[in-house]
């Protein structure tokens, strides 16, 4: 069975799960409107320019998971996905995941953002197998801190390669879809890397490798 990997923001969806997440909770006055969405919007932009520090980004994006009881945290998920997230999904994603599904491939989201945001998108798009940062849990409750590695940059070849050799899976043959120049390492292990409505550097680097360039958005 061939390989389908899917990036999630900015790729399957019209925008950043992870930073919306943060927005959202911002406009709800969950956390201070001006301090956190001043850091939440320097950290992204950190990330867009490929100089983020991800433990820094981790420990500040997870600190609300510590303070909330999960139960509150679900409620507020389960809004966060009607009011932030169905309005940036894309049919044209949807077509692409089910191009796969007809063909027989395994999909896989592969995503820095983590679980705790990213498992109810993954099931609304019928993608059973997430790769995400994983939050650490002790006595049902989020600690706060993430937990193996990061799935980000050269971490998602790492988490990757484990979950292929746990499950009986190779490149051989397999699709990447990304935007992002900070997936570069995993573009380059598969047989097909497609470029999802790019960002520049990832863009000229397409071009440079003659990686077909595609947009699913409207």
């Amino acid at each position: 069975m061939r390989l389908a990997l899917f990036d999630l923001d900015n790729t399957l969806l019209g925008g950043d799960s992870d930073h919306a997440w943060g927005d959202y909770l911002c406009e709800r006055g969950i956390l201070d409107p001006i301090a956190y969405k001043a850091r939440n919007d320097a950290f992204y932009q950190d990330y867009l320019n490929g100089t983020l520090d991800l433990q820094a980004y981790l420990a500040f994006s997870m600190e609300i998971l510590a303070a909330t009881e999960p139960a509150q945290l679900d409620q507020w998920h389960a809004e966060f996905m009607r009011d932030c997230i169905e309005p940036i999904m894309l049919p044209k994603a949807m077509a692409l995941l089910q191009q796969h599904r007809n063909a027989g491939d395994q999909l896989v989201i592969i995503t820095a953002t983590n679980r705790f945001v990213t498992a109810p998108i993954a099931r609304r798009l019928g993608v059973q197998v997430l790769l995400a940062t994983e939050c650490e849990m002790q006595s049902g409750r989020y600690t706060g801190r993430s937990t193996d590695i990061p799935c980000f940059r050269e971490g998602k070849v790492t988490r990757l390669a484990r979950w292929m050799l746990e499950n009986g899976f190779t490149l051989e043959d397999s699709y990447f879809y990304s935007d992002s120049m900070n997936d570069l390492p995993l573009l380059e292990q598969v047989t097909h890397a497609v470029a999802v409505d790019p960002d520049p550097n990832l863009q000229a680097e397409a071009e440079k490798r003659g990686w077909p360039v595609i947009s699913l958005r409207d």
